[in-house]
């Protein structure tokens, strides 16, 4: 049976988020995204109030004025004990759960929403019709998938579930009681597997067997925040997910020939695993080294696997996780280090917080990708390191790399990549799919209605650890001169827009390349390295296992850099406007004995810039105007003793470090203006 009610303006009231019971939205003031601006806030920012202050949500007591949880701060919690079985010969996955979701709220709640992502994959679903082809997060071939056969109980009675799309509501028989009360029940539901699902999960074909992907997989409770309430916005492919923390009890009945890879730490090797396997993978655990524990010409081996017949159920348990995801497959070569226990980086802090442990670091993937995938547990332990050692130790116990049919996917503990051919390739999406634990599943944002937080920032923590690892200077995504063409093309939207509202094309330079820009901009150019690093830092550190707002990362970062940056959040986060720095001319003032040079600011964004003076004897100096001095004009001459000496040339920005758009002006010659 298929669980969809095809009332379309109930959908819509859900999906907009204007008729669901629950706390008040915090208002938004000018230049703050709501839902009621979606469609409209596309114009470019107004040049006279770029410096005027933001007009955020007045703070409360849950997320206070210095942008970090305030001492009434809740969030919901969600804990699975979950059994699914992998039917490979119908590609098929059945599986029961046992929710306990604990209500922190103040607020009672008379019913509980649930995500249905699969259905998805139903070919009439909001997400398939809204396509005009499939792409790469779209439902290719019209697949006809989706959730059936779900059954929701409590204390032994059937529930009453309403499915709108990809969301369902639960009524309860009583209200859940705030502060801390709970609800149980049970679920139970069965979905055929996309071979190509929305470039989240699929199936891979290899020449040793299938390579099973599943993410996103089970009925998973809506987030109830301080903020939106319930919030329900349906999976439509391009958007990915808000989710509440929860431990995580899953076994998974897979053919005995399978490996399996999830998140979480695995409970009963062996009985899933040889004896050498067994032995192998504790050698592993205090190995720097990569250990093979299954190697490529063991894959065919049928005493790679347990004797016996019948299926095997692999145990997996998963503390404080947003979500659990898994791949299977008979055709897997498997090898792994570990990261030994390491202490707290500079960011983490808090005393109450366990220590971080060791982390067994794995890669699975198939013969197919060899000699390639032989590095990546070696990519995979560089990356987590060095996201420790700048930004936050990384808090669990194990992480594995999974090549396979999704290009580039996240989940805690494990990530999907696709890449086999070139070592750049695989480096470049190994550690930007493991940096999204650090952006969205340690600090945890709402990827539906802010996914520059998510993507933008694991771009620009990216951006570092790419240059780290091949040793150069950083370029790629967070590369101001890169994006400024990316600027001028028509139809821009504002940064905060929501990820299923980007137009066709734009979710990379929109949502990933420009947060990252202004990241990088922002620690090198406005505020410098050790400012901003503290800052960063502060905000990870806060907001770790928590849900941020960006009016929480705006305040948090002002009062740890003690700055008002109210003019870069507005030009960079809610504007659509480009940076046009130009130097119009230079002189020697004879009855002042001073040099004079005058820029114009001649696009919407301000930033302060450097320029780099030349003078007649040769000489060079390099001159700092500051953004303040745009605060009440668009041309300004800037003044100074230059000793006696005349300017002959002038370059801004010398270095290029600000995204200008139009370089030709940048440039002033003695010369030159004598020619014209």
């Amino acid at each position: 049976m298929r669980y969809v009610h095809h009332a379309v303006s109930a959908i819509l009231c859900l999906w907009i988020g204007g008729c669901v019971t629950g706390p008040t939205p915090q208002a938004a003031g000018p230049g703050l995204t709501t839902d009621s601006d979606w469609f409209r806030r596309s114009e470019p920012l107004d040049r006279g109030t770029i410096f005027s202050a933001l007009n955020l949500p007045q703070p409360t007591p849950a997320r206070s004025a210095s942008g970090v949880p305030g001492p009434a701060y809740w969030q919901q919690r969600a804990d699975y004990v979950i059994r699914a079985s992998l039917d490979d010969r119908e590609n098929a996955v059945s599986g029961s759960q046992r929710v306990m979701y604990t209500n922190n709220s103040p607020d009672p709640l008379w019913f509980i929403w649930i995500h249905l992502e699969q259905n998805y994959f139903q070919d009439d679903s909001l997400g398939s019709l809204m396509r005009e082809d499939a792409g790469r997060f779209g439902n290719r071939a019209s697949f006809r998938g989706g959730f059936e056969g779900v059954s929701v109980r409590a204390g032994g009675v059937d529930l009453p579930m309403a499915v709108y799309d990809t969301i369902a509501r639960i009524d309860l028989p009583a209200p859940i009681p705030p502060g801390g009360g709970r609800f149980e029940f049970e679920m139970e539901w069965s979905f055929r597997i996309p071979e190509y699902g929305a470039d989240r999960l699929g199936i891979d074909p290899t020449s040793n067997g299938l390579i099973y992907q599943l993410a996103q997989w089970f009925p998973c409770l809506a987030v109830y925040d301080d903020v939106h309430g319930w919030n329900t916005h349906g999976y439509l492919g391009q958007g990915e997910f808000y989710t509440d923390f929860g431990d995580y009890e899953v076994s998974i009945t897979v053919p005995r020939s399978h490996l399996v890879a999830a998140t979480g730490v695995l409970q009963n090797p062996a009985e899933v695993l040889t004896a050498e396997q067994v032995e192998r993978l504790d050698r592993a655990r205090s190995s720097e080294q990569t250990v093979v524990i299954r190697s490529a010409e063991e894959v065919t081996d049928p005493s790679s696997r347990p004797p016996g017949d019948g299926p095997l159920t692999w145990r997996f348990i998963a503390r404080d996780v947003r979500t659990f995801a898994w791949s299977s497959s008979p055709a897997f070569v498997w090898d792994a280090a570990s990261i030994p226990t390491r202490g707290r980086s500079p960011a983490d802090q808090d005393p109450t917080r366990a220590p971080p442990p060791g982390t067994l670091v794995q890669s699975v993937y198939p013969v197919e990708a060899l000699p390639l995938w032989s590095q990546s547990t070696q990519m995979l332990r560089f990356a987590i390191e060095g996201y420790g050692r700048r930004w936050f130790t990384y808090p669990y116990p194990t992480a594995i790399n999974v090549n396979g049919r999704a290009g580039g996917m996240e989940y805690p503990m494990i990530i999907f990549c696709r890449e086999r051919r070139h070592d750049r390739g695989l480096y470049g999406v190994t550690t930007h799919e493991i940096g999204h634990n650090w952006f969205p599943m340690i600090v945890s944002t709402d990827e539906k209605r802010h996914a520059w937080m998510d993507e933008g920032f694991n771009s620009f923590i990216n951006y570092y650890s790419n240059a780290e690892y091949w040793n150069e200077p950083p370029a790629g995504r967070g590369s101001s001169a890169d994006f400024a063409r990316v600027m001028t093309e028509p139809d821009q939207q504002p940064m905060d827009t929501p990820a299923d509202r980007v137009r066709d094309g734009r979710l990379g330079s929109l949502q990933y390349a420009k947060p990252a820009v202004m990241l990088v901009l922002l620690r090198e150019v406005v505020l410098g390295e050790d400012r901003f690093d503290a800052a960063f830092r502060r905000y990870i550190s806060s907001w770790a296992f928590r849900s941020p707002r960006p009016w929480d990362f705006i305040r948090c970062m002002e009062n740890a850099a003690g700055a008002d940056l109210a003019w870069f959040w507005r030009g960079w986060i809610y504007g659509t406007g480009t940076l046009d720095h130009a130097v119009t001319g230079a002189e020697f003032v004879e009855s002042s004995r001073r040099a004079r040079v005058t820029f114009e600011n001649r696009g919407e964004l301000v930033m302060p810039m450097t320029y780099r003076v030349t003078y007649h004897d040769g000489s060079v100096e390099d001159r700092l105007l500051p953004v303040e001095a745009w605060f009440t004009r668009t041309r300004f001459s800037a003044t100074w003793d230059s000793d006696g000496k005349t300017p002959v040339e002038v370059v801004v920005d010398p270095g290029e470090k600000l995204p200008d758009v139009d370089r030709a002006n940048n440039v002033w010659r003695a010369s030159t203006a004598r020619g014209k």
